[in-house]
């Protein structure tokens, strides 16, 4: 087959095929220590993979809703299935490619940028737990009594996660890095057992509003659990995921990866399409290190 014309009759396609190179060239570069200079508080190599990353998400867009009509009884005409959703599931077959690469958040990084970067969410986690606080006042009261049970212990974890964090930051030593990793599960195993209890309420309201909530402390406690592991040993990941004994599996059903998605946008100030690969590559990494 001619590559021109492949690439003129097909563009989105081949266009999507360059944009995974190249991430997939940064990612090896970046994992080599490779960055091209300096771009903002990065470097040029994840500035261009995280351009990358955003086009192909904006690619990758749902058909339209009059791509979506499988006939047309007025005029007795059935659309071939194949030709109207071919092209979009290309498109996300190569997304999906795209979420298993390295991104530029969790690659590339000095010890020193990791434990500043965990030090940065904290004001985000102690939000997200004020806000939880809060909610119970909202819920029916049956329902706020069995929020506040669930949710007690947020306090007093997140304040000493971010008291760790700190003293991580301040001497990144392997007894400060033990006690983040272990205080990072405690919470996270907090954040998904909480999920499975509120996610028992039987009024829907109540339900969604005590479910999001917590997410947003679940979505902070991630970001800085995956930001550990990059810091972490295998083996140290491994006793991790060990003390994990409610697995991420367990509560996804209950997540909303589009809030996520906005507030890990919000914190890097990021387009929403890296984010969401970065989300969804966090809860990968998470699921295969056996969280």
């Amino acid at each position: 087959m001619n590559p021109i014309s492949n690439i003129w009759n097909h563009p989105k396609t081949s266009a999507a095929g360059l944009l995974i190179a190249i991430v997939s060239i940064a990612a090896v570069l970046s994992q080599q220590g490779i960055g091209m200079g300096q771009a903002g508080s990065g470097t040029v190599v994840t500035l261009v993979s995280g351009l990358a990353t955003a086009l192909l998400g904006l690619l990758a867009r749902d058909p339209s809703p009059s791509a979506v009509v499988l006939s047309d009884p007025q005029r007795g005409v059935v659309e071939p299935k194949d030709q109207r959703f071919g092209s979009t599931a290309k498109l996300g077959a190569w997304a999906l490619i795209a979420l298993l690469l390295p991104l530029p958040f969790l690659g590339g990084c000095s010890g020193a940028s990791v434990a500043q970067d965990i030090v940065n969410w904290t004001p985000a986690l102690q939000g997200a737990v004020a806000t939880v606080d809060s909610t119970a006042a909202l819920l029916d009261p049956a329902d706020g009594l069995a929020f506040a049970a669930a949710t007690a212990q947020f306090d007093a974890a997140s304040n000493l996660l971010a008291a760790q964090a700190r003293a991580y930051l301040a001497n990144p030593a392997a007894g400060t890095l033990a006690k983040l990793q272990a205080q990072v599960v405690v919470l996270e195993q907090q954040v998904n057992a909480s999920l499975l209890q509120v996610a028992k309420i039987d009024n829907l309201a109540s339900q969604q509003h005590a479910l999001a909530a917590i997410q947003a402390v679940g979505t902070v406690v991630s970001a800085i659990l995956a930001l550990v592991q990059s810091v972490s040993t295998k083996a140290q990941v491994a006793r991790m995921a060990a003390a994990s004994t409610i697995k991420l599996a367990a509560v996804e059903p209950y997540l909303d990866e589009g809030k996520a998605a906005a507030m890990v946008a919000g914190h890097y100030g990021e387009p929403l399409a890296v984010a969401q690969a970065q989300v969804t590559r966090v809860e990968l990494d998470a699921m295969q290190a056996g969280f």
